[in-house]
């Protein structure tokens, strides 16, 4: 008998532990977060409840209400309420409204364009910028009959990320953006930075080095789990006006997390520019022979909270599925992810930017790059700083597989929809291997040591033309299990051949003229 009440005891004891080790780690998570809804209610953001949304209403006297939903262009649209009464709030909280489908969708009918709009709650933020108490909430699209819309960018992503949790044998795809923009502000003349040798100035070289920084608060006030920011290579001075490339890389976090996080992102560095006076361009290409930018993601395979991509301090064999699966699809994953003629510009040999469709360990000439992953299994804190010897802090879980050729022209949720796709492909791939081994690269793709290997390997589309003409090839595989809709496909393609740009490239040889008019087309694209 006393020997079962010690057991018990001690049972016990090691749950309330645990309990304990739990609550602590929940209490650290929120402590230092940013948003204030995680703040007060104490709890995160995918365990928010509307009961938590209208106490926290109520107590923090909001006064209006934002919807904002993804349209076909890319970019976040917005429906506004004032909160007159809590009926009325818990009617919008719960039934949503209703918007014309056919003006966010070129695909859709205006006879049958009736959808809903309804909130998702774990999305929930303050609006940084609204003078009136206002809290915005990112939503999902509903049809006529009260099902998620089967085409909307948000569902195909989710169904996307269910189909890759089931053939994966309950894997969870995650994935992080690295935003690349240029910012425009008139010219100085004192603290010139030289052309093209801008990456990670510090201030007053760096001319926007505020205006990053208060971007990075606010997005960290509207969920954004932020890794780093900085400014980039590119920066050059053009008709008077100062051109600098900056870039705000996140966490690796549920890759419907990562979408809305790039969605947030790009809202709050346009609305903040144009408070500063400032503009700023996701455009792939802004000019000639100065750096484009790309919207290149990293991707991670996590169960368990155990990152998969590594096994012994080496490139696991799932890793190596996902890298096949990209392989396999880059070509059409490029109608996702480069989606307007200037990104072609941007995607030309001998550059940075890829155009060869091989993968490499830490390679930036490749299109899937293995970057430096923390492997070395070394305590570098404490050879910095002798008096630290911390060993709780493992890096095991930071490597990831990195996708580079898309950019700011790309339908976020579409483009990491058609990235998960690639990885449940990879799984499905008998010769994974095989794929794997042959698109592999040591060195410098575009060197000539490997003239003959990169003869041997696909080159990624040269045009939106050309990038329709493959998606067309393999929208089977993006079709399969209902993840993407036809009609969407359908719709992607041609737009893309509407762009006529078969030769763009050549045609726009010796024709400044040409570019700056395609620039100007396409400067606020995404």
């Amino acid at each position: 008998m006393f020997e079962a009440f010690l057991f018990l005891l001690n049972k016990k004891y090691y749950l309330c532990q645990a309990i304990k080790k739990t609550q602590n780690k929940m209490s650290n998570n929120i402590e230092l977060n940013q948003n204030p809804l995680v703040k007060f209610l104490q709890k995160q953001p995918k365990d928010f409840t509307k009961q938590d949304i209208i106490k926290y209403i109520k107590e923090n006297e909001i006064k209006m209400i934002n919807f904002r939903y993804s349209a076909g262009d890319g970019r976040l649209k917005t429906l506004n309420f004032v909160i007159t009464n809590l009926d009325y709030l818990n009617q919008i909280l719960t039934l949503g409204e209703r918007v014309d489908g056919s003006s966010l969708f070129t695909f859709m009918k205006a006879n049958s364009s009736d959808l809903y709009v309804l909130p998702r709650f774990s999305t929930a933020f303050v609006d940084p910028f609204a003078q009136i108490p206002t809290l915005s909430f990112l939503c999902y699209y509903f049809d006529k009959d009260g099902n998620l819309l089967e085409s909307s960018p948000e569902y195909i992503l989710k169904k996307a990320e269910d189909e890759f949790k089931q053939i994966s044998g309950g894997m969870e795809f995650w994935a992080m953006g690295e935003l690349e923009y240029y910012v425009v502000g008139d010219k100085e003349d004192n603290f010139e930075t030289a052309n093209q040798r801008g990456y990670q100035e510090s201030s007053p070289f760096s001319k926007y080095e505020s205006f990053r920084s208060e971007a990075m608060y606010y997005m960290a006030q509207c969920g954004c789990i932020i890794k780093y920011a900085h400014s980039e290579v590119g920066n050059f001075t053009l008709e008077d006006k100062n051109y600098e490339q900056n870039e705000i890389e996140f966490l690796p976090v549920p890759v419907q997390d990562a979408a809305d996080q790039l969605m947030i992102g790009k809202w709050i560095l346009r609305t903040l520019a144009r408070e500063y006076g400032l503009d700023v361009t996701f455009a792939p290409k802004i000019t000639v022979g100065k750096a484009g930018s790309g919207m290149h993601i990293h991707t991670r395979v996590v169960k368990d909270n155990k990152n998969m991509y590594i096994e012994n301090g080496e490139l696991s064999d799932i890793a190596k599925k996902v890298i096949a699966g990209i392989m396999s699809l880059s070509s059409s994953l490029t109608a996702f992810a480069n989606a307007n003629p200037t990104s072609y510009f941007r995607l030309v040999p001998n550059q940075e930017a890829p155009t060869t469709i091989c993968w490499g360990d830490r390679n930036r000439s490749a299109l899937v790059r293995v970057p430096l992953g923390w492997t070395a299994n070394k305590n570098m804190c404490k050879s910095a700083n002798p008096l630290e010897n911390d060993e709780t802090i493992t890096s095991m879980n930071k490597q990831t597989v990195e996708f580079r050729c898309p950019d700011g022209s790309a339908n976020v949720y579409l483009l990491l929809a058609g990235l998960v796709v690639a990885a449940r492909y990879g799984f499905e791939m008998d010769n994974y291997k095989e794929v794997v081994e042959h698109t592999y690269i040591s060195s410098d793709i575009n060197s000539e040591d490997n003239k003959e290997k990169k003869a041997s390997l696909e080159q990624l589309p040269d045009s939106c033309q050309d990038s329709s003409e493959k998606l067309e090839k393999q929208r089977s595989i993006y079709e399969q299990y209902g993840v993407f809709n036809k009609d969407l496909i359908d719709g992607i393609i041609a737009e893309l051949r509407g762009f006529n740009d078969k030769n763009i490239r050549k045609e726009v040889e010796n024709r400044p003229d040409m570019i700056k008019k395609l620039v100007n087309d396409y400067f606020y694209c995404g």
